[in-house]
């Protein structure tokens, strides 16, 4: 908010997404460009520049994340060269990740990865996993931690329960679990290293949706069972084909398909009721007992968008299973026939806004600022485009993708009305939406190119964002009302 160019800067300067692999180069200049040494006497002024500038010295210092960019992230550059939506705002996901893993915290920097890799085995996401256990490799500390959870001190292995819970059922989440954890003991938690733990797991579950989601997959070096080879992206979405192998050149839907005229008239419909319900919103409001009716209804409905799809299905074993106790614990509806439910999460009763974004701020120093600008950036991210069409306000369809997963993981906003939701997002989507963010490690390919046909990869991707953010901020949002509870 003090500084409204920065979010813009990567457009005004394109370099900028590529610093990561600069900052790696400079030590070889030299010997690349015999004349550097030279430079100074060429030019008489550079000697000069740095009591004209007396920050430049200071830069390194200043952001000590630069250097480290591209090891935390080396997804990055195959990202952003794939979709150019990305450079605007991938420059806050590493700046968070960041600070999660290497700044100062409360947790040792060893725990941040082993945490993050019981995080990612949660969905069997293999790049992640992968990732950090190589982090792991390079601290050279607690090795044997690697051969599996059960290797890990007890006071990680009582992570387990809340890490599963919020992977799945972040609803189940009690004041209970949190004194579990924080009672006096030789194994107990402060509660700054809880809301650092809990920001963790939250941060790489909806991580892992967007790995799968993107279909960044890792091809697995048979010859070592610590190493992946280098993670293959092709010019459109890769993802995990699973039963569906059949693609078409480049990986990439035909123009002159049979769809191709289907998914042009879907664009349209799509238009067309995004006008309409901006003309409903303008001429009527609904009443609060008429969209708590809304609420309810799709809460509902969302039991038969993929419910019973995976019932029973045996998923093949991955190598991040040996950081999973109770693997058989997996995502159930919210909303479940013929049973007790849990009560609705009113959110004008606990919201980011209002209560978590203080609380994680006070115990955990700045993440708050951190995960507030992230949410906000993904939710506001706009190129007032649609497919083909110019000078749309996409808001209402943003709206609609972030409250939808808030809707499955029994979330409810009284202002908003939840019949946009059945007018804006058709079956394939929302069967997409809720495989990415509830059981990611099945998502296809299939499911990817089912929904909105017309549109770019990148758009796509921004919906993975939404989802992703909408993830991270349900748990979060559970998990901290649960810290607040036990607190009070």
């Amino acid at each position: 908010s003090l500084f409204p160019i920065l979010p813009h800067l990567p457009s005004l300067f394109p370099i900028l997404p590529h610093l990561p692999s600069l900052f790696l180069i400079l030590p070889h200049l030299p010997s690349l460009f015999p004349i550097l040494p030279h430079i100074s006497s060429l030019f008489p002024i550079l000697p000069h520049i740095s009591s004209l500038f007396p920050i430049l010295p200071h830069i390194s210092s200043l952001f000590p994340i630069l250097p480290h960019i591209s090891s935390l992230f080396p997804i990055l550059p195959h990202i952003s060269s794939l979709f150019p939506i990305l450079p605007h705002i991938s420059s806050l996901f590493p700046i968070l990740q960041f600070y999660l893993l290497r700044m100062d915290g409360p947790l040792p920097l060893h725990c941040r990865h082993y945490i993050a890799i019981m995080a990612a085995a949660r969905h069997q996401c293999s790049f992640l996993v992968s990732l950090h256990v190589r982090e792991f490799y390079r601290m050279g500390v607690c090795l044997d931690w690697l051969k599996g959870l059960q290797y890990a001190p007890q006071r990680l292995r009582n992570l387990n329960e809340i890490n599963k819970i919020l992977a799945h059922r972040p609803w189940l989440i009690t004041k209970e679990h949190i004194q579990n954890l924080v009672k006096t003991g030789e194994h107990s938690w402060s509660l700054a290293e809880l809301v650092h733990a809990v920001v963790l797991l939250a941060h790489f579950h909806a991580l892992a949706s967007f790995v799968f989601g993107s279909g960044i997959n890792p091809q697995v070096d048979a010859q070592n069972a610590n190493a992946f080879q280098p993670v293959y992206i092709s010019n459109c979405c890769t993802c995990d084909l699973a039963s569906d192998h059949h693609v078409e050149r480049d990986g990439c839907p035909s123009s002159t398909s049979p769809g191709a005229t289907d998914s042009v008239s879907e664009l349209e419909a799509l238009m067309d009721r995004m006008k309409r319900l901006q003309e409903d919103r303008e001429e009527d409001e609904a009443s609060q007992e008429e969209m708590a009716t809304r609420f309810e209804k799709e809460k509902k409905e969302s039991l038969l968008v993929g419910s019973g799809d995976f019932e029973d299905e045996v998923m093949p074993t991955s190598r991040g299973s040996r950081f999973v106790e109770d693997a058989t614990f997996g995502y159930q509806d919210f909303a479940r026939h013929g049973e007790d439910n849990p009560p609705t999460f009113r959110a004008q009763d606990y919201s980011w806004e209002d209560h978590g974004f203080s609380l994680v701020n006070r115990l955990y120093s700045d993440i708050g600022l951190l995960l507030d600008d992230k949410f906000r950036t993904a939710c506001d991210l706009t190129y007032y485009s649609l497919a083909s069409h110019e000078d749309v306000d996409t808001t209402m369809l943003r709206r609609a993708l972030f409250n939808y997963v808030h809707c499955m993981y029994g979330i409810r906003y009284d202002d908003y009305d939840y019949g946009e939701v059945n007018q804006l997002l058709e079956r394939s989507l929302k069967v997409y939406i809720k495989t990415v963010t509830c059981y990611p490690e099945r998502t296809t390919r299939r499911m990817y190119d089912s929904y909105w046909r017309q549109f770019h990869h990148s758009e796509k991707v921004h919906v993975n964002l939404l989802l992703m953010e909408a993830r991270m901020q349900a748990e979060l949002l559970y998990a901290l009302r649960a810290i607040t509870r036990y607190m009070t």
